[in-house]
């Protein structure tokens, strides 16, 4: 009924899982960066509209991204130990709280997204655009949820190639449906940056109904048994899904704090910081992927007990991550200016994101080792530091260090620097604690 991953070769399974993996990511983020070139196109606003919401919609979102994980640690988990049964009500379950979360997360989307963009600076036109932008995507919250649901429960059963061909479709729609909307025609008036957003929403439903056409015709739906309410599963979704849900909306909080500290340099440095997050986001692409494939494998080789196969899925990951990241090191420290540059003529925005891309990349094998290690935590269910690292990370190390930055009046490239310290700092402390409890884990067992 599902790829069985405690069988077979360790780095087949781990390549077959994240290639497509990281391929989907890729263009997923080239979708974002689609949005960002036209947004460009339409005004500086538009474009700096896009950054100032992001961390709202990520906010809200993310909620629904770190519950999926669960997902697919439960059902990877029961798979792996043989209990198909149970993986089935897992699923019944998760559909229940996938509802109950897309009314009460677009509720609060709605109702809080105009506050927090008046508190980070926005008013007039800039507003407006704003709001356009954000309260479309926030009114099509439970596609976006939906997608993060079934998708984590094909990866629990091994399937990663549905994520990859829907991202892949969805991104060459999108360039369709952006140029449409944003200029008009075929009966349509130009909607501006309206209409990227409404070109997301579309899109994304159309994602949803191809996941959910091909988690119905996966054998995990096979024979399923009658629904019967488990406080039990409940209980065990939200205690795995917390910390990576508080991980993600952490995140969010955290670019949320860099946004507000990088307004303080002015409306270009904010629409530069966009794009150069963008452009750093496609670099992190292939690591991305790949702590999916460890979520995969390490969840199902962790409900059979088989722990040499953990250690080994990690060895593969990291040495595959490292090479890939030099490619990514290379191509953010030496081609910043032309990448950045795609998305805008603007000069002084292109030098704003050239100075964050290229400190970024000091960073980029650091966020490496945090997604891989953090990915093993959740597979060996125990994910609860998670939410201290993150809110040390996201949080109090932003907001102490850049306030100081701030006082003493340094350029913005020392908000960068320092982002970059607190993110390798992260990283050797997940390490050492994720191999600490996968150790523990492994004396429990015998």
């Amino acid at each position: 009924m599902h790829t069985d991953l405690t069988q077979g070769p360790i780095i087949s399974h781990v390549r077959q899982l994240a290639i497509p993996a990281a391929i989907g990511f890729f263009f997923h983020t080239m979708f974002n960066v689609t949005d960002t070139y036209f947004a460009g196109k339409v005004s500086t606003d538009a474009l700096a509209a896009l950054s100032l919401t992001f961390p709202i919609f990520f906010m809200i979102i993310s909620i629904g991204a770190g519950m999926s994980e669960a997902v697919t640690t439960l059902i990877g988990n029961a798979l792996g130990s043989k209990d198909h049964q149970k993986a089935k009500q897992i699923v019944w379950h998760a559909f229940l709280m996938g509802a109950i979360l897309s009314l009460t997360l677009t509720s609060i989307g709605i109702t809080v997204a105009p506050y927090l963009m008046q508190h980070l600076g926005a008013s007039g036109n800039y507003l407006h655009v704003s709001l356009d932008y954000i309260l479309t995507l926030l009114w099509a919250g439970l596609f976006f949820i939906f997608s993060y649901f079934i998708n984590a429960m094909l990866s629990a059963i091994g399937d990663l190639r549905s994520f990859r061909n829907i991202l892949i479709i969805s991104f060459f729609i999108n360039i369709v449906l952006d140029y449409w909307f944003v200029y008009g025609g075929l009966g349509i008036s130009p909607l501006g940056v309206k209409g990227i957003a409404v070109a997301t929403v579309i899109t994304e439903a159309l994602g949803m109904i191809y996941l959910a056409y091909k988690l119905k015709i996966s054998l995990l739906l096979h024979d399923m048994p009658k629904f019967q309410y488990d406080r039990s599963i409940i209980v065990n979704l939200i205690k795995q899904g917390i910390p990576p849900t508080a991980n993600l909306l952490l995140m969010a909080g955290g670019i949320f704090i860099i946004t507000y500290f990088a307004s303080q340099y002015g409306k270009d440095a904010i629409a530069g910081m966009g794009i150069g997050m963008r452009v750093e986001q496609i670099a992190l692409m292939p690591a991305l992927g790949l702590s999916m494939s460890v979520l995969s494998v390490v969840s199902q080789n962790n409900g059979a007990n088989a722990f040499g196969r953990i250690d080994e899925t990690i060895r593969v990951a990291l040495k595959d991550a490292f090479y890939l990241s030099i490619v990514g090191i290379l191509l953010l420290g030496f081609q910043a200016e032309f990448l950045v540059s795609l998305f805008t003529s603007d000069t002084v925005v292109i030098s704003q994101g050239v100075i964050y891309t290229e400190i970024a990349a000091a960073a980029l094998f650091g966020y490496v080792l945090i997604f891989t290690y953090l990915s093993l935590l959740q597979g060996i269910q125990r994910p609860a530091m998670l939410f201290y690292i993150s809110v040390t990370r996201q949080i109090i190390l932003p907001i102490i260090i850049f306030n100081i930055l701030i006082y003493f009046s340094l350029d913005i490239d020392a908000l960068w620097w320092a982002l970059t310290t607190i993110v390798w700092a992260s990283a050797l402390f997940v390490i050492w604690y994720a191999r600490r409890s996968l150790t523990e884990v492994r004396s429990v067992v015998k």
